[in-house]
């Protein structure tokens, strides 16, 4: 008798341990960023959200919410004419960051680091991460008026 309370006892502990280890490894495998200091996060191979808007003038922060290393590389070709190309590491291309990265993973954005852009002009602009980007990890700003 005194064996099944016992069992009863333990598998409950270690349900309740495990389901404490998964609610860590989801805070470090990516997490949405509302309320924690910026606007979109990062998981293991996408970020959170994908689709984000503001307004002309906003800045947003981007933040490494997985226990990966990414980037936040501009798609050149996706800029607004005039618009200020974006990369973490502050490179001025794409071929310079998507370089970088593969040199020397410059650009790198560490577990809980976080990179900002500010936008200046209305348009669509697609980024992506360089280390994660044949797994579809990418995004889209849309700056409006």
């Amino acid at each position: 008798m005194h064996r099944r309370v016992y069992l009863a006892a333990v598998g409950t502990a270690a349900s309740s341990g495990i389901a404490g280890c998964t609610s860590l490894l989801s805070v470090l495998d990516g997490e949405p960023c509302s309320g924690d200091g910026c606007d979109i996060g990062m998981t293991r191979n996408e970020f959170v959200p994908d689709v984000y808007e503001v307004s002309v003038g906003d800045t947003v922060v981007w933040k490494n919410t997985s226990g990966a290393d990414h980037t936040v590389t501009a798609f050149e070709r996706t800029l607004p004419d005039g618009a200020e190309y974006f990369a973490t590491g502050g490179y001025e291309d794409q071929a310079t960051a998507v370089e970088a990265w593969h040199r020397s993973r410059g650009g790198r954005l560490g577990t809980r680091e976080t990179y900002e852009h500010t936008f200046e002009l209305p348009g669509e602009y697609g980024y992506f991460c360089e280390p994660h980007i044949k797994g579809g990890m990418d995004g889209t700003v849309i700056v409006t008026e």
